[in-house]
């Protein structure tokens, strides 16, 4: 994941779509309101700025809720609010992974330079653009894992940067309409060597594994629908559209020139030392398969709950499978991620995302059948992005009060 007023403003307190389901007499929507709000407020307290708004939706045996939060300078937020949610997408990507492991299309422990099943064409392209350290002894399931080694070109400028960006930065920067491709991401590895180390001996969360994930998927639709498709195609045919088990209306833009987010949608901003950016206009062409998603809460919420339930495109081993095959590379960070799923203490199953002024979580608890959604479309990135981590703190706090609040 990377990282780009001064007084407690007025604020309005939605509350719809919440169930009068009482339990002990509790207002479980009344409840929600309030730790919303505090935590809302606290978080303004503590940057010094004006937060634009602070959002939950929770469905449970004990209701469905949606609670939000407006600062002066946000817009109105509902279940059906458009935004990009970031990295929740390489859970997806785990999901697509995973149905083609169903279909017989994919085998989780082939290497990525094995042969699709029943072709003679190899998950990745055979070049030398591709010949990035450890490429032969990569398999599908570490890419999913984080436990392949791979170095992350756009998040990561400790290796190698160009003029102290990271490349995915630097490239957007200076071509802001550039369409890039995971081709180009695995030259930078090949021509300047670039690895975190062999996979499985070492955990490092990296954008450009799922990027060569996306890849995979895109060659391996490719073969089996004979005529040439991308990781969005296969998404819209078999994960989300409208012939899947659950259709919901998330996008996948994958063209430079689809910036444009479908309405309603709330604006993300960043804080800067002097400026407040608004990043609604994105090219997302940089984040295929790891973090190009657009949707809103209502529909990652129906999403992550049949996903994990074995109620939607994958079976109840495979989403099993999902939240429990970690890596052999076990750090006290990733102890708790699988493949594209973390689990998040006291919460639940899922993934979060971090785009460009937008942070936002999706959980599942199979254990209580509770699930959450957290939106905060704001990123501070003053002090040399020192305050940057209480606005992740801020969107973990909202999913485990919001479960405790339910009495969970």
């Amino acid at each position: 994941m990377k990282t780009s007023k001064l007084f407690l403003m007025p604020f309005l307190l939605f509350g719809i779509l919440g169930c009068s389901n009482e339990e002990n007499n509790k207002n479980y929507q009344a409840e929600l309101d309030a730790v919303v709000k505090n935590i809302h407020t606290n978080l303004q307290n503590s940057l010094q700025t004006d937060i634009p708004s602070l959002s939950v939706y929770v469905v449970s045996s004990k209701g469905t809720y949606f609670s939000t939060i407006k600062g002066t300078n946000g817009t109105t937020v509902t279940p059906t609010t458009y935004f990009r949610f970031a990295s929740n997408t390489k859970n997806f990507t785990s999901t697509a992974i995973l149905k083609m492991m169903q279909d017989g299309w994919l085998n989780l422990d082939d290497k990525i330079t094995a042969n699709i099943p029943g072709t003679d064409i190899p998950y990745t392209p055979n070049i030398a653009e591709w010949n990035f350290p450890y490429k032969n002894q990569i398999t599908i399931r570490q890419l999913l894992q984080h436990n392949a080694g791979i170095y992350d070109v756009t998040n990561d400028n400790s290796q190698y940067h160009i003029n102290g960006e990271t490349y995915g930065d630097y490239m957007l920067n200076n071509y802001p309409d550039h369409q890039f491709t995971t081709t180009e991401y695995t030259k930078v590895l090949a021509e300047h060597d670039l690895t975190y180390g062999a996979p499985n001996t070492v955990y490092h969360y990296s954008n450009t594994g799922y990027s060569i994930l996306g890849e995979i998927i895109a060659r391996i639709y490719s073969q089996k629908a004979n005529t040439l498709k991308t990781y969005g195609n296969y998404m819209y045919d078999h994960i989300v559209g409208p012939s899947s088990k659950v259709p919901i209306g998330i996008k996948f833009p994958e063209l430079a020139s689809d910036k444009q987010l479908l309405t309603p949608y709330v604006k993300g901003l960043i804080k800067n030392d002097n400026t407040v950016e608004v990043t609604d206009l994105k090219n997302a062409s940089p984040h295929i398969a790891e973090g190009n998603g657009v949707g809103t809460m209502l529909m990652l919420s129906s999403y992550i709950r049949s996903v994990m339930k074995g109620k939607n495109v994958l079976y109840p081993s495979s989403a099993e499978l999902m939240r429990r095959s970690r890596g052999m590379a076990t750090t006290a960070e990733n102890r708790n991620y699988s493949l594209g799923c973390f689990y998040l203490p006291g919460v639940g199953y899922g993934h979060n995302g971090a785009t460009e002024g937008y942070l936002s979580i999706m959980l599942y608890d199979p254990d209580t059948d509770f699930s959450v959604i957290v939106l905060l479309p704001f990123w501070d990135l003053s002090d040399n992005a020192q305050k940057f981590p209480q606005c992740i703190n801020a969107l973990n706090m909202t999913a485990l009060e919001a479960k405790k609040t339910l009495g969970y």
